[in-house]
């Protein structure tokens, strides 16, 4: 088993950071192999940034992502950039006001989450990552619940746990809605 996921937006958004704790969960929390790597403009904000996370059983013996199952978007300019690089079948994951436009994609399968509104509802612009970590957990199944909170609970700064938390749980409940439909 490889699993291949692609985190993708612009600097500021915490794309690097949703990699971080995708792949904390999956080596400490889950027991399984996982490499995390990133790229990022020059600038500190809003240029463009990715974060590419592989996920396995077996020894990872190439670290980086050749075809994404998974694309997790929130930027306009990373969907256009990556989004018909998604292997046959895989699952594209987006913010649909971050991505007002989209292409006809054949063979993936699109699920879009207002994890931006959601994160303003919630106070904090800032936590939209973590909300759309959460819808990624419920869609994808890839890895626990459990693990991945225990992930954010050491990867988020102290004194913003429980608001990063309710962030996920919001995320988390809304991607297993968009199951159910």
């Amino acid at each position: 088993m490889r699993i291949e996921i692609r985190f993708a937006g612009f600097g500021g958004q915490g794309i690097i950071k949703s990699g971080i704790i995708t792949a904390t969960a999956a080596c400490i929390y889950s027991g399984k192999n996982a490499v995390q790597t990133q790229s990022y403009g020059p600038e500190s904000r809003g240029g463009a940034c990715k974060s590419e996370v592989v996920i396995s059983e077996e020894e990872i013996d190439f670290p980086k992502v050749i075809e994404p199952e998974i694309l997790v978007v929130m930027s306009q300019h990373a969907y256009n950039e990556y989004a018909e690089n998604v292997k046959t079948g895989g699952i594209i994951i987006l913010d649909p006001e971050m991505v007002p436009h989209e292409k006809e994609l054949k063979n993936v399968r699109v699920f879009k989450v207002p994890a931006t509104k959601i994160a303003e509802e919630l106070g904090r612009k800032i936590v939209a990552n973590i909300a759309m970590l959460g819808a990624f957990v419920a869609i994808t199944g890839v890895l626990d619940k459990e693990a991945v909170k225990e992930s954010i609970k050491v990867n988020v700064p102290k004194g913003t746990e429980e608001l990063n938390l309710k962030a996920f749980e919001r995320g988390y409940e809304y991607g297993k809605n968009l199951l159910k439909s």
